[in-house]
């Protein structure tokens, strides 16, 4: 485990088009993040070690699938394992780790995302980018509502025109908590720029 302790984090979700449009976001994310980025795209167990393989080889910042009980660093991608949700927790020291469960899936999602997000309501970080990408339904839109009433948090929605299913963007759009809507090739430089690298 590396000692740097997490202050920001960088959270995407994504269904439905996902992994073709992760594929035009994550490789202009900077290997100097300052930040961890945690991918929850909705897909059955196996595909997403695929998924993690190509957008590894594909980007300058390293991208891996989640392993349970595996510690959060800085400026490396980190996507949800399919078929098991995905916690985020902060031991005693305060240092970030995750946590896979079985629970059952959440209107047919496992992993979910607002499971994810929903964990770091009492995480102490100092800014929490959200990311809300292509995907049918409205998942995220619960977990971000509740990070804002106790976080400093920042919310990007894929615009409708780049969208495969503009559905989970639409969700955020629509209850007024989209603080920026983007189209997908302008996403990955938002991020280095909100994060603070340049």
């Amino acid at each position: 485990m590396a000692d740097n302790k997490i202050s920001k984090l960088v959270m995407i979700a994504s269904s439905t088009g996902g992994p073709k449009a992760l594929q035009s976001v994550v490789p202009f994310i900077s290997k100097n993040l300052p930040a961890p980025v945690v991918i929850v795209q909705h897909m059955p167990k196996g595909f997403t070690t695929t998924l993690a393989g190509r957008l590894n080889e594909m980007s300058e910042i390293e991208v891996s699938e989640v392993v349970d009980g595996q510690y959060l660093e800085n400026g490396h991608v980190y996507l949800a394992a399919g078929g098991k949700h995905l916690e985020i927790i902060q031991d005693r020291r305060g240092y970030f780790q995750f946590k896979e469960n079985m629970s059952d899936p959440i209107g047919g999602l496992r992993p979910c995302a607002n499971v994810t997000l929903k964990s770091l309501v009492s995480a102490s970080l100092d800014y929490i980018l959200c990311v809300v990408l292509t995907g049918m339904g409205a998942d995220g839109y619960l977990g971000i509502n509740e990070l804002r009433g106790n976080h400093n948090i920042f919310t990007i929605a894929q615009n409708k025109e780049t969208c495969v299913v503009y559905g989970m963007p639409r969700a955020i759009v629509e209850h007024g908590i989209a603080d920026e809507v983007l189209p997908l090739e302008g996403i990955g430089k938002e991020i280095n720029k909100k994060m603070g690298v340049h």
